[in-house]
């Protein structure tokens, strides 16, 4: 039976030197009790203090713990790390990229859930975890299922975000199931973690926000190059959008 791996990482930061400090994950299978790891781990790299300001853990919670590949969930999310299984990451690329740090590499279907957002909540204004937590009222399922599984609800916690994913994951296999009636959803959402998201609405930022791509193209076609050249953090789904408009005009 296939088991779906729910998981989210804190980090030192968000840099190519920055490591995991926190792993958590749930497996969920049909008819099965959920089992649930969450661990902390030591990292040479310090905390930036940019990233404690969010997940809010600091040099003497991990001083001592063991390092991310030595910890229990570490060792069982290889374990798990099989084809027919499924990876279920809200952003995956950021994860995925902090564990290929700790020589994991995934071997299981994958499910990037901000991705299959884009696609199927298209024309919300986010597509964060948090603020689909406070539009969909998640928040106020959390306490009960939290109960359920013995876990603290803390905000930007690896294993609170976790658990909002697992109440999301619904919400959006719901959604891609109305979309699609006629494919599997869990199939179609693997399909759509592997199809870039074309933006078509307004840009949500930089001196251009408010306008298309296309609109900025028309305008200032060197605003865009500077973008895909120079922009290092640009995500994979504007890139691709980016590149798209350039290749058009």
């Amino acid at each position: 039976m296939a088991k779906f791996i729910l998981l989210d990482t804190e980090t030192t930061g968000a840099g190519e030197q920055d490591r995991i400090i926190q792993i958590g994950f749930m497996v969920l299978e049909a008819g099965k009790k959920v089992e649930v790891f969450n661990e902390y781990c030591s990292s040479e790299v310090p905390i930036a203090y940019a990233a404690m300001e969010v997940h809010h853990i600091t040099p003497e919670m991990i001083d001592s713990k063991p390092q991310c590949t030595e910890t229990t969930a570490y060792q069982n999310l290889l374990r798990l790390n099989r084809s027919e299984n499924y990876l279920v990451i809200h952003n995956a690329p950021f994860d995925l990229g902090m564990l290929e740090k700790e020589g994991f590499t995934n071997a299981m279907q994958l499910i990037d859930t901000l991705r299959c957002a884009r696609h199927v909540f298209d024309d919300e204004e986010a597509h964060r975890l948090q603020y689909f937590r406070y539009k969909m009222g998640l928040y106020k399922e959390e306490p009960d299922e939290a109960q359920k599984l013995g876990i603290e609800i803390k905000a930007h916690d690896a294993i609170g975000d976790v658990l909002t994913l697992k109440l999301f994951l619904s919400r959006l296999r719901k959604r891609v199931q109305e979309r699609f009636p006629d494919v599997n959803p869990v199939e179609k959402m693997v399909a759509l973690t592997q199809e870039p998201v074309f933006y078509k609405g307004p840009m949500r930022f930089g001196k251009y926000k408010g306008k298309t791509l296309f609109e900025i193209a028309a305008e200032d076609r060197g605003y865009l190059q500077w973008m895909v050249e120079k922009m290092e953090n640009l995500d994979d789904d504007m890139r691709y959008s980016v590149k798209r408009v350039l290749s058009s005009q």
